[in-house]
């Protein structure tokens, strides 16, 4: 494979996946969005939430790791070279960050919705 196409890219998610592909494309489309907007309608990042959230984001990328032992044919002990270890870090850091971003957005919409509009200010 000399070019990298990313409908093959796709073929190969969705054999893996099957329809958890899609649910989880549209968790993360509709996470970055709520992020998005949480950020604005906050007017920046609350650092209390945001480390608490990180915790929790080591949490979500052990969980990628073990989605990823599931789907794939190989397990962690089958990694030889250096890439392979590369590919296993940065499965553990896309779930760390995108289980940080997650239960911030969640978490800031809770608080959100819990408090009254009058009073909900900036941190």
């Amino acid at each position: 494979m000399k070019e990298l196409d990313p409908f093959i890219l796709l073929a190969v998610f969705q054999e893996m996946l099957g329809p958890w592909l899609w649910i989880l494309l549209a968790v993360v489309i509709l996470g970055l969005l709520a992020f998005a907007v949480l950020l604005v309608r906050e007017k920046g990042l609350d650092s209390r939430r945001w480390v608490r959230s990180t915790g929790l984001g080591v949490i979500g990328g052990a969980l990628a790791l073990v989605l990823m032992a599931k789907v794939s044919s190989s397990g962690f002990t089958d990694a030889a070279g250096p890439v392979d270890w590369l590919l296993i870090a940065l499965v553990f850091g896309a779930g760390l960050v995108g289980s940080t971003i997650l239960v911030y957005t969640v978490t800031g919409w809770w608080v959100a919705r819990r408090r009254p509009a009058s009073t909900a200010t900036a941190h």
